[in-house]
């Protein structure tokens, strides 16, 4: 069983190239579950621009489920990985149905605080009057069909760190092809807005847990969802807490600084630049899907050889993956500048809204190739289980950095709106480079050494 899917032969970046490939189309067919949503909302008629911001002051309460989803599933995962490289599977499946009892407590859990809170937490983060009513539309039933996006996400985790990258992508693009096919139904057809959007979201989310399940607990899957397994153990519990906690704290922080955006851009622009951030944090989601594909396809890699002792094959494995993000982030910086207005219009037409968008783009994305250097050094962490380092860079770029920033260069020279766009591409050059450099005078040194 342990050379099923063994990374410690063959190429390095192949192995890489094999899960990375079916890890990026899962990452671009998963971007479709919102970014489709986010078109069609755009598209509504005379309320466009006022629906879509209203969708994107739900991105913070959003962001948190799946950071709890990262924090079950990519923390048991690496450890999967770990364990399967060193031959003892029987710890492995205790370590995966551990993270899916967890899934399944904070799912529920989630749900009801979100519903109970969801009008005080909707103002704080940003909402008017007049985008209110959306938000609340769109929050409430994704927060109904929350335990399907924890079970979808989080377990996808466990197929991918088996080596079924093309059966990972599969559970991703079920979900995104029901959703393209519902949405138009229910914003339009049926005249539901808002509210259809989030419907057809939850119900695409519902078969692709039904889809991950069937497949871990068949007989195809190497490591398997047990019943035996179940019952939450707190050592396992800390092993998957700790490492998971950088996936966590990064998604966490992440909700933290857009709705820190999105209360800044309201005292200094209003409706129409919390407008504008929802459209830049969208385009994002699909820039990003490559660099998400190449290191997510990388840690397996990497935790398995190191798991194994391979460590000159886990060295070649962080130079790929570097290399790799860093041309690629340069490339599409390059054509972010070229055509902003193409990007702009995937989500909106509104002149007003284009207007305002391609400078406050410009200034976000400018240096971008900088987030690879953190994106690289931050999954090699993650692989290596190494989860104090993770956690810390986690909290340096965002919290440390960015909020800061946020809060304080729209007062500075004059800035205004751009300064709350600034402090993006400063936070990515100085936790870019704090976090990879520190990552190549500690972990690289102590793997050539073993």
């Amino acid at each position: 069983m342990r050379q099923k899917n063994d990374f410690t032969k063959g190429s390095v970046p192949k192995c890489i190239i094999d899960l990375a490939l079916p890890m990026t189309l899962a990452q671009l067919i998963n971007i479709l579950y919102n970014v489709v949503d986010r078109m069609y909302i755009g598209r509504i008629p005379n309320a466009s621009t006022l629906a879509l911001t209203g969708v994107g002051i739900t991105f913070p309460i959003i962001t948190i489920i799946m950071a709890f989803a990262n924090l079950f599933g990519m923390g048991g995962a690496p450890l999967c990985s770990i364990a399967r490289g060193k031959g003892n599977i029987d710890e492995a499946e205790e370590i995966m149905g551990n993270s899916f009892s967890l899934l399944i407590v904070f799912g529920v859990l989630l749900t009801a605080l979100g519903l109970i809170f969801k009008k005080p937490i909707l103002f704080l983060f940003g909402a008017s009057e007049s985008t209110f009513s959306y938000a609340n539309n769109y929050i409430t039933i994704y927060l109904l069909g929350s335990i399907f996006v924890m079970i979808s996400l989080g377990m996808n985790s466990f197929i991918n760190s088996q080596g079924f990258g093309r059966i990972g992508m599969m559970t991703i693009l079920l979900g995104a092809i029901t959703n393209i096919i519902l949405d138009p139904i229910f914003i339009f057809a049926l005249n539901m807005g808002v509210q259809g959007a989030a419907i057809a979201t939850i119900i695409s989310q519902c078969l692709s847990s039904i889809w991950v399940l069937k497949f871990l607990t068949g007989k195809n899957a190497i490591l398997k969802i047990k019943y035996k397994n179940f019952k939450i153990k707190i050592p396992i519990l800390k092993q998957i807490v700790s490492l998971g906690l950088s996936g966590f704290i990064m998604a966490l922080t992440n909700s933290i600084v857009q709705a820190i955006c999105n209360i800044t851009l309201q005292v200094y622009g209003g409706d129409l630049y919390i407008g504008v951030m929802t459209v830049i944090n969208s385009i994002r989601e699909i820039i990003m899907m490559p660099v998400h594909g190449i290191t997510n396809g990388s840690q397996p890699v990497l935790g398995f050889n190191y798991g194994a002792k391979k460590y000159e094959r886990v060295r070649s494995g962080i130079k790929f993956m570097s290399i790799v993000c860093i041309i690629y982030a340069s490339l599409i910086w390059l054509v972010l500048r070229i055509f902003p207005e193409f990007f702009i219009k995937i989500f909106n037409s509104d002149p007003a809204l284009i207007k305002s968008t391609v400078p406050a783009m410009n200034m976000y994305f400018f240096g971008f190739f900088m987030m690879s250097l953190q994106f690289s050094g931050q999954s090699t962490y993650v692989a290596l289980g190494k989860s104090k380092q993770a956690i810390f860079f986690s909290l340096l770029r965002k919290i440390i950095i960015v909020v800061p920033l946020t809060l304080t260069l729209p007062k500075m020279f004059n800035l205004g709106i751009m300064g709350v766009f600034l402090a993006e591409p400063i936070s990515n050059f100085l936790g870019g480079l704090a976090c990879y450099i520190t990552m190549i005078f500690t972990v690289w040194p102590s793997l050539k050494e073993k």
